[in-house]
Order: structure tokens, then C-alpha cells, then sequence
């Protein structure tokens, strides 16, 4: 049975790399600004499109993966992405938004391919903290892009950080051809005529409650992800180096976060439990952040906002988890795929609207949207089913 880690390796390794895109470019947020002429809303826009791109995508790519399998999915979907990413140094910033939504299009297909192959190949007591492996990726690819592209995109321009990312994505495209394979006990009932239609399961009331639930939790996620590298150079004068780093800091804590919380859920058996309890500490964090970032010494509010901002990465797994296991035989894949769905378009919208709040009424409101949404999702998991 090692094979199985050398899928959950490569698996990470594509959702890390998938995750330096979506997560890292705002990393070069003000470099984007400078390079395309934008404000903080336009530059929310642009950054939102890889969202956009993934949010249409995911449930077909999802079923794709149920019917097809991983390995032909992912190979495809990274090779689309690296083109996609390639084309959006030609241009001014719409060809960069068009290639963005490219990009999330074809990298749609690692979200739900990729966990479906560790929820095939790993038993239930190992799958939370597997599954929390696999996620950690997101954050320490970010953290990586965090680090990396500002210098890169400082030194020689924004187009050579696009052609960085297109680089490394076309490798790992070509490392999941070669290494992944499903296991011969995968179910493909779904791809033959059998088992849950993808239109059902899209009704699903359990499924449609525990992805409202993880779309809320994401409205923070993304408020610190976008925003906290402007929040702390343009709003508290912190050199744009030092606000990556912080930044960088939060991924990687974060990333640590879906490890423990993972293997919790292994523990005890339960899923949405440590997801309720991560909703009320993470809506508690930020309200804190609001009360302080206006005034309060930069240390201070660093000390607040990167563990909040860690906090609110590190509930992702367990969501996951949930909602894979929630699915029926043979239809992990497309019940991960309606799930990030939710996740992506809230992760679209949430960048522009918290830049235009935090432009026109403060930091303090922006902030403060972000705690309510993660008080309604402990709401809403209030009646949280449990697995099938």
C-alpha cells in the first residue's frame, strides 16, 4: 500500500501548485496594480477570474473524474492551465483576465480529481488526515508564491511571474501522466449508467447545507488571502517584503492547521464537530483584527491578523473530508466538485467586495464581513449532516 502516498504526494503537489495561482498572485498585488494601471476593486477583479474560471468548471471536471479517472483528467487540465497562464503575458489586463479564467477552467480539474484519489486509495481512519495533507499543499504552495513571485515580479516584470507559474504547472501536469493510476477497487458505477445522477446531487439538501457552510468559511479565507498584503502596505505603511512575508507566514501556519485538524477528525470520527468550532474561533479573530487595525501598533496587529488569517485556512480538509464521505459509492469526485463550486464563486465575489468596502467605508467593515460570515457558517453546521 505505499503506492497510495506516492498519489497523495503528487496529488499535493499538483493542489500546491494549483494553489500558487489562485492564492499566490495576490502576493504581487501591488505589481499588478502598477503593471496593469489599476485600482484595488479592478485589481479584486482580475484576481477573482481564476476563481470565476474554477467555479464553472468543477463539477463537470468532477464527474469527468468519476466516470474517467484522475490521471487523464489532471494530465489534461494542467497542460490546458499551463497554456492558459502562458497567454496571459501577451496582453493588456482584459487578455490577462480572459487567460486567468482560462487557467481556472483547466485547473478545476486538480481540486476534485485530486482528493477523489485520496479518498479512493485511503481507509476512513487515515482519510482526515490524508485529506489534510493533501490540503496543506494549498496553503505551503501559496506561502512558496508569496515568497517567490514579488521578487520575481520586481525583478523582471509581471509577465515572468506568469511565465513562472505556466512553467511549473506544465511539470506537474507531465509528473501526474507518468505517476498516478487508480486503484483497481475504485467504483465507477457513476460512469457506467448507474448510482446518483450529478442533477441529484446538486439537490442534495446534506450536500447543498455543508457546501453553504464551507462557501461562508471561504469569505474570510479570501479577505486575508487577497487583501492582507495591501491591508498592511497601503494601509499601515509596512514595506510590501515584510507584508509578503507575513503573509507567507499565515499560508504556512495554516497549512499546519489542516495537518492537526485533520488528524483530530481521524481521532474522534467526526468531521463537522472541529468544523464548528473553527467557524466561531475564526469569526472571534477577525472581529478582533477590526478593532485593531486602524490604530494599533503594527506588531500588535500583525500578532492578531496572521494567526487569524492561518485560522481561516485551516478548516478546508475537514470540509473536504465531509463531503466526500457524505457522497455516494463512485461519486466522490462530483460531490467535491459541487462543494468547490460554492467555495470558488464565494472565492470570486469575496476579493472585490471586501476591496470595495475596505475603499469606500474602512478596513474595519471589510474585516468585520469576514466574522459574520464565519458566524453563519457555524450556523448552518448547527445541522450539519454526518457521513454516508
Amino acid at each position: 500500500m505505499g503506492y497510495r502516498w506516492v498519489v497523495l504526494a503528487v496529488g499535493a503537489l499538483a493542489q500546491g501548485t494549483n494553489a500558487a495561482v489562485f492564492l499566490g498572485l495576490p502576493a504581487i498585488t501591488p505589481q499588478l496594480r502598477e503593471h496593469f494601471d489599476l485600482t484595488l476593486p479592478q485589481v479584486g477583479l482580475l484576481l477573482g477570474a481564476v476563481n470565476l474560471g474554477t467555479a464553472l468548471a468543477l463539477v463537470p471536471w468532477g464527474a469527468a473524474a468519476d466516470r474517467r479517472g484522475e490521471r487523464l483528467v489532471m494530465t489534461v487540465g494542467g497542460a490546458g492551465a499551463a497554456l492558459s497562464l502562458a497567454v496571459a503575458v501577451v496582453g493588456g489586463p482584459v487578455v490577462a483576465g480572459l487567460a486567468l479564467v482560462g487557467a481556472g477552467l483547466f485547473g478545476a480539474s486538480v481540486n476534485a480529481a485530486s482528493g477523489r484519489a485520496v479518498m479512493t486509495w485511503f481507509p476512513a481512519d487515515r482519510r482526515g488526515l490524508a485529506m489534510g495533507i493533501r490540503q496543506t499543499a494549498t496553503p505551503l504552495g501559496a506561502a512558496l508564491a508569496a515568497a517567490v513571485l514579488p521578487s520575481v515580479a520586481i525583478a523582471a516584470g509581471v509577465p515572468a511571474a506568469f511565465l513562472a507559474l505556466a512553467a511549473f504547472t506544465a511539470f506537474v501536469a507531465a509528473a501526474v501522466a507518468v505517476l498516478v493510476r487508480e486503484p483497481p477497487w475504485a467504483d465507477r458505477t457513476a460512469g457506467t449508467g448507474g448510482g446518483t445522477t450529478v442533477g441529484a446531487m446538486v439537490r442534495d439538501p446534506a450536500l447543498l447545507r455543508l457546501s453553504a457552510a464551507s462557501a461562508l468559511l471561504v469569505v474570510p479565507q479570501f479577505t486575508a488571502a487577497a487583501l492582507v498584503v495591501e491591508l498592511l502596505h497601503d494601509h499601515r505603511g509596512v514595506a510590501v517584503g515584510t507584508a509578503a512575508a507575513l503573509l507567507a507566514a499565515s499560508q504556512v501556519l495554516g497549512g499546519l492547521g489542516r495537518l492537526g485538524t485533520g488528524a483530530w477528525s481521524d481521532r474522534t470520527q467526526d468531521r463537522v464537530g472541529p468544523l464548528k468550532a473553527m467557524g466561531v474561533a475564526i469569526a472571534a479573530g477577525f472581529a478582533a483584527t477590526a478593532a485593531l487595525v486602524d490604530h494599533a501598533p503594527v506588531p500588535l496587529l500583525a500578532a492578531v491578523l496572521v494567526p487569524t488569517a492561518a485560522l481561516a485556512l485551516a478548516w478546508n480538509g475537514l470540509a473536504l473530508t465531509a463531503t466526500a464521505e457524505l457522497a455516494p459509492p463512485g461519486r466522490s469526485g462530483t460531490a467535491l466538485g459541487v462543494q468547490n463550486t460554492a467555495n470558488y464563486l464565494s472565492a470570486t465575489v469575496t476579493p472585490p467586495v471586501a476591496g470595495w468596502l475596505a475603499a469606500t467605508t474602512g478596513w474595519p467593515s471589510a474585516l468585520l464581513l469576514a466574522a459574520a460570515a464565519a458566524g453563519a457558517a457555524r450556523v448552518l453546521l448547527a445541522r450539519a449532516p454526518a457521513g454516508r
